[in-house]
């Protein structure tokens, strides 16, 4: 399967290696916030089911993923409806919404990787992700997008050939 790859592979200024996405969605900038902190929302197009207490500091509970424990992280920055930022598993999760216009909203998603080798899977996990979203945003409903049965391989073998660092095993399908 070729797939056409929306991530980019970036070294952060601090060093730290990171997967980055962008979408422009047809929603107001409140609206498109829903999406991304509501957990009614997220079970749409989220790998877990997250219930986000919406403060620096504040606790995201992480559940219903059948490959991952339950675990809890640690909101990092929240600025309605612009910013946030948490923890998850390690990396650090940046979302940051720009108004275009009354009806227009850039989308961005920053993942921040805890360890490099992790880049090609994460960022082929979230282009199933971004997808769901995407269909979720039109009205559509959205396709599996967790789990092994989900289709994330074309994406991780083109993140691959694309020389974007790889090697992490694959929850759920690594022993």
């Amino acid at each position: 399967m070729s797939a056409d790859l929306t991530g980019t592979f970036a070294t952060l200024e601090d060093g730290r290696p990171a997967v980055r996405f962008s979408r422009v969605h047809g929603h107001p900038v409140d609206r498109v916030w829903q999406f991304v902190t509501d957990a009614g929302e997220l079970a749409h197009w989220f790998p877990s089911r997250a219930e986000i207490e919406p403060r620096p500091g504040g606790v995201i509970t992480f559940s219903g993923d059948p490959d991952l424990e339950d675990s809890t992280g640690r909101v990092i920055a929240v600025d309605p409806p612009r910013h946030l930022s948490f923890e998850w598993g390690g990396d650090e999760l940046h979302f940051d919404l720009e108004a275009l216009d009354d009806r227009r909203t850039r989308f961005t998603l920053t993942n921040v990787l805890a360890a490099e080798d992790t880049a090609a899977r994460n960022a082929a996990g979230w282009e199933v992700c971004l997808a769901a979203l995407d269909a979720w945003t039109r009205g559509e409903e959205p396709e599996a997008h967790a789990g092994a049965d989900a289709a994330w391989k074309g994406f991780y073998d083109g993140y691959v050939r694309a020389g974007v660092p790889f090697g992490a095993p694959v929850p759920g399908l690594d022993a």
